[in-house]
């Protein structure tokens, strides 16, 4: 073999050499991108939208008329409910109750009205046959981790509604735009029983 032969050798297996690296980087490349890339996506892609608290349970809702409510609570097995016997008239704030037993799981129900209309929904649950933790396990992967948590209550919240779950097992419904301007409204008529009483002290 002549010196021209081996030295044409050389230069092709050097610049094989030196295509083929490109080439085993690029395949690396490849295959780096096509496994590691859908994983990417994943984490880039959003969370889905959690739902907002509840307002409604078996078909009573915050806000409904008392007489819807009533009902509801004829048609619905799972609640006790006697008719008007379970139904109050509380003089002091010009507001109606409807308190009644519960079946299976609940064990007694509260249904509070302001101007006849459902505004706070309490259930208490059979510490029996349901738990704590099982209940606020199911309610924390439905609507996301509570807006507010301590040892005696956890809250989830919004501008509408105020859903909490109580200890030791009692779920609670309140309708906020009706409790806040009952708080506003019981805050004025102290403002102004204050404001009386310093009109007749002044008299003297």
């Amino acid at each position: 073999m002549s010196r021209s032969d081996s030295a044409d050798r050389e230069w092709l297996g050097s610049t094989a050499r030196g295509m083929i690296r490109p080439a085993v980087v690029l395949a690396i490349a490849v295959v780096f991108c096509v496994c590691v890339g859908p994983v990417s996506f994943a984490q880039q892609a959003p969370a889905a939208a959690v739902p907002p608290p509840p307002m409604e349970f078996r078909g009573i809702t915050l806000g409904m008329g008392i007489d819807q409510v009533k009902n509801a609570l004829k048609a619905d097995p799972l609640f006790r409910y006697r008719g008007d016997p379970d139904v109050s008239f509380l003089p002091q704030t010009s507001q109606y109750l409807i308190e009644c037993e519960g079946n299976s799981f609940l064990s007694r129900a509260y249904f509070q009205f302001a101007d006849s209309r459902l505004f706070i929904m309490i259930l208490v649950l059979d510490a029996q046959k349901l738990d704590h933790y099982s209940l606020f396990s199911t309610l924390s992967a439905k609507y996301g981790q509570p807006t507010t948590l301590n040892p005696q209550e956890s809250v989830w919240q919004t501008d509408l509604v105020r859903f909490s779950l109580e200890r030791p097992l009692t779920v609670k419904y309140i309708d906020n735009k009706t409790f806040t301007a009952l708080l506003a409204k019981g805050g004025a008529q102290k403002d102004l029983d204050q404001l009386s009483r310093e009109s007749f002290l002044g008299e003297f």
